[in-house]
């Protein structure tokens, strides 16, 4: 795998990935806490939601099975089109104060948006190594592996990979499940609106 010139952009997304999708969003979800604003709350809650695929395909990676390359792609997709899907709370957002909140929540969405684009872009060559394990063997589909399999040596030290991997099936499906009942039901009831009823 050092032969490969891209190694690098791979652990450099990972680092970038923890940045904006992980670290920047937690101080984002706090904040709105303490600023007891509703609209950046139910923002980051969304976004919560669906940026849990992203660590769902972590968990797929860690034993090398060739769904985390669909949910990663899946992920990079769905993360923008949530923070800017809501009518209501593009609204309510755009309509706040000018606040130190405001200006970091907004500049993320765009940085975030940006980031996911470029990641589209880059991942759809990797959606070949799901289509066989002769190509997910190769060093070209392997090179997403090994940033998963520190996290794994890091938090995860005396379980299996075959057991992690378990965990990130059992959070697809639950995570499909309630996707579905989104697409189906839940959209069709009430449309762009983040509002629950």
């Amino acid at each position: 795998m050092e032969n490969l010139w891209f190694q690098p952009l791979v652990w450099l997304d990972y680092r970038l990935a923890f940045i904006f999708t992980v670290i920047i969003p937690l101080v984002l979800l706090v904040w709105s806490l303490v600023k007891q604003s509703e609209a950046i709350h139910r923002l980051l809650l969304i976004y919560w939601r669906v940026a849990s695929l992203l660590m769902i395909s972590l968990y797929l990676f860690i034993p090398g099975w060739t769904a985390g390359y669909v949910t990663s792609f899946l992920a990079r997709l769905l993360i923008p089109i949530s923070l800017w899907f809501w009518v209501d709370l593009n609204d309510e957002i755009k309509d706040l104060p000018a606040s130190g909140l405001k200006l970091l929540t907004t500049s993320w969405r765009w940085a975030i948006t940006i980031y996911c684009s470029f990641g589209v872009i880059a991942f759809i060559p990797f959606l070949s190594c799901t289509f066989s394990t002769e190509t997910m063997a190769s060093e070209f589909c392997q090179v997403w592996l090994p940033p998963a399999w520190r996290y794994k040596e890091l938090f995860h030290a005396n379980a299996t990979p075959g057991f992690l991997g378990f965990l990130g099936i059992v959070g697809l499906i639950i995570y499909s499940l309630y996707f579905l009942y989104f697409l189906i039901i839940r959209l069709a009831r009430q449309g762009r609106s983040a509002l629950e009823q």
